[in-house]
């Protein structure tokens, strides 16, 4: 091969990995817009309780919903849902508690990450309350119940009976406090 050959190629192989990044950089928000419209990846949508309201009951169908909770194996809490199963009326305004404790000796601040299924049901399940839309910072040993309120809308496909809620606690980067950090913080004061 000649000079202007090889030129040539590594400009055409400096081309393609600029694109490369180009579409790999593109893609998250791409896939985001993606899965908020089509409800794609089980993301839950959020309303207000006054449109949540004007949807209307459809008194004459049931969904169950269960819930799933979880916890990143990382996390020192235990996570649960009060009630594993309920059965709603769609277009209902429902609300269901959880519960998170810090097992920890040091504070934690974590994040929920919800998902829905089957996928289909997720651009029917929205939420106007929600534990998951800011972080949760829990004190060493600490335990806190959490609502969550929701709908699932009048217009859920009729081949879907049981939707299934659930949530997975990640702690969330930043500092944390420990008690003995906590302890000489007050006593600098």
């Amino acid at each position: 091969m000649n000079e202007a050959a090889n030129r040539r190629l590594a400009l055409k192989l400096a081309g393609i990995a600029l694109g490369m990044f180009g579409f790999g950089y593109a893609l998250v928000p791409f896939y985001e817009l993606v899965c908020e419209y089509t409800g794609l990846g089980g993301r839950t949508g959020v309303i207000s309780e006054a449109d949540a309201a004007a949807e209307g009951v459809d008194p004459d169908r049931r969904v169950n919903v269960e819930f799933d909770t979880n916890v990143n194996g990382t996390l020192p809490w235990k996570f649960a849902s009060v009630q594993r199963r309920i059965s709603v009326h769609p277009g209902a305004l429902t609300e269901v508690n959880f519960v998170a404790q810090n097992t920890s000796t040091r504070q934690i601040v974590g994040q929920a990450v919800p998902s829905v299924t089957p996928a289909k049901a997720a651009p029917y399940f929205n939420k106007t309350e929600c534990f998951c839309f800011t972080q949760q910072t829990l004190a060493p040993g600490e335990r806190r119940e959490m609502p969550v309120r929701f709908v699932v809308g009048p217009d859920l496909p009729a081949g879907v009976s049981t939707v299934t809620l659930s949530y997975t606690f990640f702690e969330a980067p930043g500092p944390t406090v420990g008690i003995e950090s906590a302890a000489a913080g007050e006593d600098s004061g």
